[in-house]
């Protein structure tokens, strides 16, 4: 099971990742192109050219840990700043991405009112 812990932090590697690729090809691409360390405990985000497939890779103390989620319905909204490189997400922002909704510009449901 995934638990956040205070000092994790959730990256997402910019751009398409093949998402053929598993432990040893995403770890590999922590290392090359997001220039971070894989085993640190931080939670690295990849997604596939569709934008439907989502894969998480995260070390948990003992043992490198690879989830994925697919949506049915829409995609993972993903930034298009560059096509390399990584963005740093706050739990609530990851929150809102695994749910497939836009987190870089969340609206809320509700304006308040001028009060009577």
């Amino acid at each position: 099971m995934l638990a956040l812990h205070a000092g994790m932090r959730v990256h997402l590697a910019l751009g398409a990742t093949d998402m053929r690729k598993g432990f040893d090809g995403l770890a590999a691409q922590v290392q090359t192109v997001l220039r971070a360390d894989p085993f640190s405990g931080h939670l690295f985000l990849f997604r596939g050219r569709r934008g439907d497939l989502l894969k998480a890779l995260w070390w948990d103390g003992q043992g490198l840990v690879l989830l994925a989620k697919r949506l049915e319905k829409g995609r993972f909204i993903w930034p298009t700043i560059a096509r390399e490189g990584v963005v740093t997400l706050t739990t609530a922002q990851l929150a809102m991405l695994l749910e497939g909704l836009d987190w870089r510009t969340p609206t809320p449901s509700w304006k308040p009112e001028i009060a009577v």
